[in-house]
């Protein structure tokens, strides 16, 4: 699939949505110098091509309550594609295991855990491990404070440079 060509005002938009997805049209319009209709068919355009994939709130889950933020490597014992598979399928439905990435180097996957506290981290760690999904080796990293925790990407900065 080809990636859409992104043009200095579809930057702009895409910039403004993702720092306020509650932005109204008229807002939206005025910030990215468009009159309202074109700029809502922009961003329907944007829509439809996947590149806005969705709205969301951000919530301040330690203003609710305590909550530990751990994150987790694990390396799995054997590197069969349908291990791989296992692994994940059984990952993606525990929701206290916010995010998992896939990664190369030393270990295999990386993930972002929000328990109650510590405890609650243990005995996730317990029952995956009962559940004997091929974890060889796991390392424990606490968040200890958040210094950066940036939802909003710089898109205008990872685009490739035009010739």
């Amino acid at each position: 699939m080809t990636a859409p060509k992104l043009d200095p005002i579809d930057l702009k938009i895409l910039d403004a949505i993702q720092r306020d997805g509650r932005i109204t049209k008229l807002a939206l319009a005025e910030q990215v110098g468009l009159s309202p209709t074109p700029c809502w068919m922009r961003l329907r355009r944007l829509e439809k091509a996947g590149i806005v994939s969705g709205y969301h709130a951000r919530i301040a889950m330690r203003v609710v309550a305590p909550v530990a933020t751990v994150l987790m490597e694990v390396t799995l014992a054997s590197h069969r594609q349908a291990d791989f598979d296992r692994f994940e399928r059984v990952i993606r439905d525990i929701p206290e295991i916010v995010a998992c990435w896939s990664v190369g180097g030393g270990v295999d996957y990386v993930l972002k855990v929000m328990a109650r506290d510590i405890d609650a981290y243990q005995r996730l760690v317990d029952g995956l491990l009962d559940r004997e999904i091929g974890i060889d080796r796991y390392f424990t990293y606490i968040v200890i404070k958040t210094v950066k925790d940036e939802i909003a990407l710089p898109i205008a900065d990872l685009l490739p440079a035009s010739p």
